[in-house]
């Protein structure tokens, strides 16, 4: 395999760095390729060449002391700043914190990670409750979308999981999510236990708190006419 320097003039290494620089999503090595053979009338490189060019710029951005890193990204490439900026980040851009999906969305969705491809039908036998909303509210979100149907009775849509649930929950691949015996070994954790267990309390009393506030506001009368 011919060095990323016997390509000419580093082009490959200032495709590269542009690339990802200037695209909002991660870039594949085979667009990297395909755009440097594009313009240079070369044979594009292997993903191996494309590699080692964002391996040397790596190493140069860490050997002049850069604050970014281009890193494997949902099957590609992106440019991420280093970890002791994060703080600085959160300063300057006074970020609001991300809507955290509800407990049904994450439920459904985890079910569509690990089975995928996954029927409606078959995330309803697991959860036990109609899916329907909740698999909508996902793929508005772009973490599932739908690649295809299935042969059984009635050719239901199939679901599968997208580069932005990639890109959101920081994995390489599908293949980067904890296995079942990993998520056990968490749920076991006498530190996780006792947490969720403070986690229930903490919303016990506060259904408690706003049922006894639905009580005083319907008066006295009314909670009459409930016991009778």
């Amino acid at each position: 395999m011919a060095s990323i320097h016997e390509l000419g003039d580093r082009a490959l290494m200032q495709v590269a760095e542009a690339l990802v620089f200037a695209a909002d999503r991660p870039v594949t090595a085979r667009a990297i390729a395909g755009v440097y053979s594009d313009v240079t009338g070369n044979d594009a490189p292997s993903d191996g060449q494309v590699l080692e060019a964002v391996t040397c710029l790596n190493e140069a951005y860490e050997a002049s002391g850069r604050v970014f890193r281009i890193e494997r990204w949902a099957a590609g490439f992106r440019m991420a700043t280093t970890y002791p900026v994060a703080p600085y980040l959160k300063s300057f851009f006074n970020r609001e914190r991300e809507q955290k999906l509800s407990h049904s969305l994450m439920e459904t969705l985890a079910i569509v990670a690990y089975r995928q491809p996954v029927t409606k039908p078959e995330v309803d036998f697991v959860r036990g409750v109609d899916s329907g909303y909740a698999l909508g509210k996902l793929m508005e979100r772009g973490v599932i979308d739908v690649v295809g149907r299935s042969d059984s009775l009635g050719r239901p849509l199939i679901y599968g999981t997208t580069a932005s649930f990639l890109e959101q929950f920081g994995l390489g691949d599908i293949g980067d999510l904890p296995s079942l015996r990993e998520i056990e070994e968490i749920l076991g954790d006498p530190s996780f236990s006792r947490e969720r267990a403070e986690l229930l309390q903490l919303q016990e009393e506060d259904s408690a708190v706003q049922g006894q506030t639905e009580e005083d506001k319907a008066g006295p009368e009314a909670v009459r006419e409930i016991e009778e």
